[in-house]
Formats: C-alpha cells, sequence, structure tokens
C-alpha cells in the first residue's frame, strides 16, 4: 500500500508520480477537479511557500493540496489558521499523544518544539459552478533526514519531522484521509460562518486558537514591507490578525508580515 498509489480506491485522490507544484498542478486544472479532492506527489520539484518564498520538499516530505470550495479569500488570515487547526486535529486524529504538542505559528505554520513540521498556503481559483474555490496545499515533513538531504536546517526555517516526535508514523494514504475529513469539516463550518454578519467567523475558534498559539506572550520581530517591528504577540483575534504589543505604542493588529522568534 505504501508503495502502490490507491487511486482505485479514492476517487478523490489525484496521484501524480511527479510535479512542480501540487497548488500549481491544481489550480491548472482546476476545472477538473471537485470539492474535496487532493492532488498528491512523492516528487515535487518547485513547491511554493508563503510570500514567494521557496518551500522545499526532500525525499519524506508528504506535498498535497486540497481543494475546497465556498471559501473567500477574504477571510484571511483567519481562514489559514483555521485550515492549521484542521491539520492539527489530522495528525492528531492518528497520533492522539501529539495533543499539546503541536502549535500554530502565525499565519500558516504548524510549530512542534519550537520547530516548523508543516507548513500551509492558501490560493484562489474560481470554480465553474461559480462558488469561491480555494486550493489548499500542504506540505508536512513527515519522514525527513535533513542533512541527508543537504539542506541546512537554520536556512530552511528549523524544521522537525513526524518521526522525531513518534516512533510510530502514519502512513501517506492515513494522513490524506485524515486531512481531507477535516479540511472538508472546516471548510463547511466557515462556509456558514462567513454568512453570519453578527459575528467574526473566527469567534468560536478562539478558545482553541489561544491554546495553540505558539507566538503568545512571545517576544518577536515582524518584517512587514519595508517596515521591521519588534514587540510581544498578545494573541489572535476574531479576525485571525496577529496583535502586537509595541513599546510606547497602542498595539497593532497585523494581518501578514514575516516572523521571527526572538527569545527562543
Amino acid at each position: 500500500m505504501e508503495n502502490t498509489p490507491p487511486n482505485a480506491l479514492f476517487d478523490w485522490l489525484h496521484w501524480l508520480p511527479e510535479c512542480d507544484s501540487t497548488n500549481t498542478w491544481a489550480l491548472q486544472h482546476s476545472e477538473q477537479l471537485s470539492h474535496g479532492d487532493c492532488v498528491f506527489t512523492r516528487q515535487q520539484t518547485a513547491g511554493r511557500g508563503q510570500q514567494g518564498r521557496v518551500w522545499y520538499a526532500p525525499a519524506g516530505s508528504l506535498t498535497a493540496s486540497f481543494v475546497l470550495d465556498g471559501l473567500l479569500m477574504a477571510q484571511l488570515p483567519g481562514l489559514t489558521l483555521a485550515i492549521g487547526l484542521a491539520v492539527i486535529s489530522a495528525i492528531e486524529g492518528l497520533l492522539p499523544h501529539l495533543r499539546g504538542v503541536l502549535q500554530l505559528k502565525w499565519p500558516n505554520d504548524i510549530w512542534a518544539n519550537q520547530r516548523k513540521l508543516a507548513g500551509i498556503l492558501c490560493e484562489m481559483r474560481s470554480s465553474s459552478c461559480d462558488r469561491p474555490r480555494v486550493i489548499v496545499g500542504v506540505g508536512l515533513n513527515r519522514c525527513v533526514n535533513f542533512a541527508q538531504a543537504g539542506l541546512d536546517i537554520a536556512m530552511i526555517g528549523n524544521p522537525i519531522s513526524l518521526h522525531h516526535l513518534s516512533s510510530e508514523v502514519p502512513s501517506e494514504w492515513a494522513l490524506l484521509q485524515q486531512l481531507r475529513k477535516y479540511l472538508c469539516q472546516i471548510a463547511g463550518w466557515l462556509e456558514q460562518a462567513g454568512c453570519r454578519e453578527a459575528a467574526p467567523s473566527l469567534t468560536l475558534l478562539l478558545p482553541e486558537l489561544h491554546y495553540r498559539d505558539a507566538l503568545l506572550n512571545q517576544t518577536i520581530q515582524v518584517e512587514l514591507g519595508g517596515e521591521t517591528l519588534i514587540g510581544t504577540a498578545i494573541g489572535i483575534d476574531a479576525q485571525g490578525r496577529l496583535q502586537l504589543s509595541l513599546p510606547g505604542h497602542p498595539p497593532r493588529c497585523l494581518t501578514s508580515g514575516r516572523v521571527r522568534l526572538l527569545n527562543s
């Protein structure tokens, strides 16, 4: 099973022996894809991260993109954080002993022990049924030997692999099934929540976001265009914005930025 792609078993799975980027492929073939479909490859040659950065996918990485209809990119950054919670739930559903170990690093990373386990990239594409469509790319370090891959971990976000956290690592197919399950669930919830004008869509998720917030009360540096901010992260608000306390200034609510932890 691990060496044979079970396309025949999962009609939602599009397994590619190799591609430049699963997100790029999904965007290019969007008209042939349906809600809940997953594009997966073991060999991604030109992965893309947030803000145009390179996403490295050495052997042992799990790289996949999921098609979710009914979501609005206007919900970002809240959308990416909600997706992050779904990815954490998927992993913990298979490895419950990791409950409390996995955290969210705003805006789009999954952390364990202050090291990067997974990254998320959301991109929008219109669908044939006139519903908004988001392509959710997930890159997960499943069983990666970074030294063997010739990667300097300091240069690629100080990553960690799932096999460093658990003696038993779920199969690719088990992970893909769980990811699809939780992503479709959160998509349905967000679509309904987005129609409630009376309340921000992340209000009900705030307790879990607070619990998972890897930056909470940490001193951080945020690169925001040509501006560099240094302050204390004081939580995520109901719109998914990072709240930053700055000495001598009112708190800032950020919708984007490149964050570095200063007191690790």
